[in-house]
């Protein structure tokens, strides 16, 4: 299959995008490069702000040639120009606030996404004189209303984190343009092969890599993809100022794993609608969120908008006491998926997640914005993302308990 932003097959776009067979020695695996300087034939200035496109490396903070290799990487299963690695999936995010926003400016946000991106947008970046509104991005009109003169950036994400509810990238971005404003989207939970992104007018795609782009669960990092314009703004901002550059060994280990994305994908999708529907099938289980079920609420902007459901499943057991009653069977019960936070790994990982807790730290929603939170979530769900593991195993495991 020819992948979408390119003349070649996804497969091949994920293994050789981005890489050559290395000049020095004739290797076909990518090296890796742990050099924090470099030595140079050039005479330069010591500001990496006299640095051009096509600059000898000089230090590790202003270009990696193993992090360089990942980036292009993901450019190109992106369908854009370019993209910076970072740290963190919330480095990548601080990265985009603290380089396109400023006193005095406005940036609408997910009212549901990330718990430390809710909280960095509503606790740190009005310290800084920004405003903040957190909308509800299945709704376009609630966004639309919430656009000022001065509005920036709107950032979402789809699915958000952690209850599946989906964005129309589409109409969102249609509002952005017609504002002026940035339109950025965490597609952590969809990955590179989830949706188009680009072609749906999302600006700059951030990922948290940590997840499934590097799905083995071992490195930590994170990445924005966007225009040369936008990236190159973020790499002078986010590298170089705020310094939180992504280690060349886990840009090897991420790029290893991204190189097997379109099968883990696959995998992953099928796996999990398989589980999604066996849980459907639970007395004990009240209600499934999952956007390749037919009883998803969107279920017909999913099959318009993703080419791929991923594997994140949110389902209730009932109230809150119900709740962390299986959660603690699931803690002294389960062999095969690990009770553990995080998500996108090969193997399968399930954690509660109370509704009122995280009202509480994190999302501190009142009125309709909770309304459609319980909507999807009533008192707390269970957050399972399914590995590669087989899914007969998977229900058996979870039949234990549900």
């Amino acid at each position: 299959m020819t992948h979408r932003n390119s003349r070649k097959g996804v497969m091949t776009t994920a293994i050789h995008a981005g890489e050559a067979p290395d000049p020095a020695t004739g290797a076909s695996a990518p090296p890796l490069h742990m050099s924090s300087t470099f030595v140079t034939d050039q005479v330069a200035g010591f500001s990496a702000h006299d640095l051009e496109e096509n600059s000898a490396y000089l230090y590790a903070r202003w270009g990696n040639p193993t992090v360089q290799m990942l980036e292009k990487k993901l450019a190109a299963l992106e369908g854009v120009e370019d993209c910076l690695c970072v740290a963190s999936g919330m480095a990548a995010a601080t990265a985009i606030f603290l380089t396109f926003l400023s006193a005095g400016d406005h940036a609408i946000v997910s009212d549901v996404s990330y718990a430390g991106v809710a909280e960095l947008a509503r606790d740190t970046l009005p310290r800084f004189g920004i405003a903040v509104d957190t909308v509800n991005m299945s709704d376009p009109a609630a966004v639309a209303a919430a656009i000022r003169p001065n509005t920036k950036l709107i950032h979402t994400e789809t699915p958000v984190n952690p209850i599946g509810r989906l964005t129309d990238l589409a109409a969102i971005s249609a509002i952005a343009k017609d504002a002026g404003a940035l339109l950025s989207c965490d597609a952590t939970f969809a990955s590179p092969l989830g949706q188009n992104c680009a072609e749906l007018g999302v600006d700059l795609i951030m990922h948290s890599v940590t997840k499934y782009i590097g799905g083995h669960g071992d490195a930590v990092g994170g990445a924005v993809a966007g225009s040369k314009e936008l990236i190159a703004k973020m790499r002078a901002e986010a590298s170089i100022h705020h310094g939180g550059v992504m280690s060349p060994f886990n840009a090897w280990l991420i790029a290893r794993g991204l190189s097997l994305l379109p099968l883990r994908m696959k995998a992953h999708e099928t796996g999990a609608q398989a589980v999604a529907e066996w849980l459907e099938t639970r007395d004990a289980v009240t209600r499934v969120i999952y956007p390749g079920l037919k009883s998803h609420p969107q279920y017909d902007l999913a099959q318009q908008q993703m080419t791929n459901m991923s594997a994140m499943i949110s389902f209730q057991v009932g109230n809150t006491a119900q709740g962390e009653a299986t959660a603690q069977a699931m803690i002294e019960k389960l062999e095969t998926i690990h009770y553990a936070v995080s998500l996108g790994h090969h193997r399968s990982l399930i954690f509660w997640m109370g509704t009122d807790a995280l009202m509480d730290t994190s999302f501190r929603l009142s009125g309709d914005q909770l309304a459609s939170y319980r909507a999807f979530a009533g008192d707390g769900i269970f957050r399972l993302s399914v590995g590669l593991e087989d899914a007969d195993d998977l229900i058996a495991d979870l039949a234990k308990i549900l």
